[in-house]
């Protein structure tokens, strides 16, 4: 979207008060669909770092991630337990941590997509 979507902004803006972080979203950007559940940047930079601080080959960017967040409205939405739908797979199994320009979405719907796994 060349302009953010202002309801996309506003779920965004309530994610990032700290209110809630069930909030479940499937977006698709640059052709890829990603799915599940938004937390705050400020969660999703403090999990990063710790994933990165207990790596032996990456500890040295968790630093990287502790920095301030910004202020003024949301610009990017920060999915945990996420997954790349890709066919009938999900990707990663487990889940894993995305940042998503909110300008960059070109649909999006509330709640998360399933997938099966065989």
């Amino acid at each position: 979207m060349s302009k953010p979507d202002e309801l996309l902004v506003d779920v965004a803006a309530l994610v990032e008060s700290g209110q809630s972080n069930q909030m479940s979203l499937t977006v698709v950007t640059g052709g890829a669909v990603i799915t599940g559940r938004l937390a705050s940047e400020a969660v999703w930079r403090q999990r990063v770092s710790e994933v990165l601080t207990d790596s032996a080959r990456l500890s040295e960017f968790s630093a990287a991630f502790g920095a301030p967040t910004p202020s003024g409205p949301p610009t990017h939405l920060h999915f945990h337990v996420a997954r790349i739908l890709q066919g009938t797979v999900g990707i990663p199994e487990t889940g894993g941590m995305y940042r998503v320009a909110i300008k960059d979405i070109s649909a999006w719907t509330v709640g998360d997509f399933s997938y099966t796994d065989h």
